[in-house]
């Protein structure tokens, strides 16, 4: 069973498996911003900034693990303008390359879900590469495409990436 958990701060263990984490997911052609070779100050760096933000009104950072070690993680990134609280983001969905296709990306999606209705949230909103497997989950989940953009995105090989946006309400 894949249990999914609320990250309110970063140990030095957390940091170095979600460093090692986001690595994996680049190293394996996920588009969620960075591009190969990758470097461990880099995604350190990126992990560090995300930690100044999580437990605040802005931002929740969830995880699943297995064997205690992390394996997959979503961040919720909730809008805080007066005219957009009804909304939150989805972003940097992550599982291991060597854990894929075991129901933790579901699982950890649900759990988003879950988290942004006890934030009084009812919109949630994502970007992903179009025609990736995040999308197809994505799509599956529920979500509807708003529109997809061409060249959107450089992808972690340097190429041009389309990127879909995609919207639900929960």
């Amino acid at each position: 069973m894949n249990v999914v958990e609320p990250c309110s701060s970063l140990t030095d263990a957390d940091l170095a498996q979600l460093v090692e984490l986001l690595i994996d997911a680049v190293e394996h052609g996920a588009s969620v911003g960075y591009v190969m070779p990758m470097s461990v100050a880099e995604a350190r760096q990126f992990w560090s900034d995300v930690a100044r933000e999580v437990g605040t009104e802005r931002r929740a950072l969830l995880v699943v693990r297995e064997s205690n070690r992390i394996v997959g993680a979503i961040q919720i990134e909730f809008a805080t303008k007066p005219n957009g609280r009804h909304r939150a983001e989805i972003q940097k969905m992550l599982v291991h390359s060597s854990v894929r296709r075991r129901g933790h990306g579901r699982c950890l999606m649900q759990a988003a879900e879950a988290t942004a209705r006890a934030n009084g949230r009812s919109l949630l909103v994502l970007d992903t590469e179009t025609a990736s497997g995040g999308h197809r989950l994505y799509e599956a989940m529920g979500f509807l495409v708003a529109g997809e953009i061409p060249k959107f995105a450089i992808g972690t090989n340097g190429d041009w990436s389309p990127s879909t946006f995609m919207y639900k309400f929960i």
